[in-house]
């Protein structure tokens, strides 16, 4: 093929699929619906199967679906057959995936499930076909041809199908309401995880860790306090324990010119009304105020203004925000 044939080629089909995809449109009414309440109502689990690259698409549905508040597993119709139809019960619903709608591994399970009592949802591009009749929902996922050049290949159908099932899982996930912190209780490895679930309390410097200073301290004994601690800045609190400030290396350059440095009260050269945040909240929000007024670090306070704790930029750094 030459240069031109090839770019010209590579459109046409993304060109079909994409038709499979918009064809899609009109078709999404009372089945649709029907889909939906289905599943929002399942009180199991959605099992999903197909085989070959109908298989292959349930895969990624079903992930999806899990991923997203609706619990799910895929099942390999042949496996079913031979045993496995045991992990479906009958407060599972299962979304079959066929193409013809006439797969055999499919439409064997079919008088199996009506026994265990399973509803059915069936993604297929025959709405007369065998699966069709015996489900309770029919998700119609036909298209006009594939991109497939002999138009024999799975292509632009397979596309359709991971559409539709994209377009059910969401919608399911929204009906549920589904928020974002049940996304994270799903996802904790990942960086979003890390970012919807850490707490400040859960990375903040406390104890040895976070230096904490009387008003009255000399800042030559706030500096010891900070190396020994090996922190940026010390924390500093009145005779009743609340917070009066903070000091930082930023502080002490500002000062280096005042008479007898060290030996002043660290209350003399500390900045006054630092940015504090509440150990309750996200570690996320202590990187947004970081990064909003430019600073390293943020005194951590309880209801009475006492410190609790240092969250320094490092520390989010280790945690894996920046």
């Amino acid at each position: 093929m030459s240069r031109s044939s090839v770019s010209t080629r590579a459109k046409e089909v993304l060109r079909i699929e994409s038709q499979a995809i918009t064809g899609l449109l009109s078709r999404i009414g009372k089945d649709f619906q029907r889909s939906v309440d289905l599943m929002v109502a399942c009180e199991g689990r959605v099992i999903v199967t197909g085989m070959g690259k109908a298989g292959l698409i349930g895969q990624k549905i079903s992930s999806t679906m899990a991923s997203i508040g609706t619990p799910s597993f895929w099942l390999h119709p042949a496996e079913a057959i031979h045993g496995d139809m045991g992990r479906i019960t009958r407060q599972d619903l299962v979304l079959a995936l066929s193409n013809s709608g006439e797969t055999e591994e499919i439409t064997r399970l079919l008088p199996i499930l009506k026994r265990i009592g399973a509803k059915l949802i069936a993604l297929t591009g025959n709405r007369k076909s065998t699966l069709a009749k015996h489900s309770d929902a029919v998700l119609d996922v036909s298209v006009e041809r594939e991109a497939c050049a002999m138009n024999l290949a799975p292509t632009s159908s397979t596309t359709a199908m991971l559409a539709m099932g994209d377009a059910l899982a969401v919608v399911v996930s929204e009906a549920k309401g589904f928020k974002p912190s049940d996304f994270a209780l799903l996802h904790p490895g990942g960086q979003l995880g890390r970012r919807l679930l850490l707490k400040v309390k859960d990375i903040m410097r406390t104890g040895a860790a976070h230096p904490v200073v009387r008003e009255a301290t000399p800042v030559k004994a706030a500096l010891l306090a900070i190396t020994k601690a090996r922190a940026g800045s010390a924390t500093v609190v009145d005779s009743r324990g609340r917070l009066a400030g903070i000091f930082t290396d930023g502080d002490l350059r500002r000062h280096l010119d005042a008479v007898r440095l060290v030996d002043l009260p660290v209350t003399k050269v500390m900045t006054r009304n630092p940015k504090t945040i509440d150990q309750e909240r996200l570690a996320e929000e202590a990187l947004l105020l970081l990064r909003e007024y430019r600073i390293d670090e943020l005194v951590v306070i309880n209801d009475r203004r006492a410190p609790v704790g240092l969250l320094d930029v490092q520390d989010l750094l280790k945690a894996g925000f920046v």
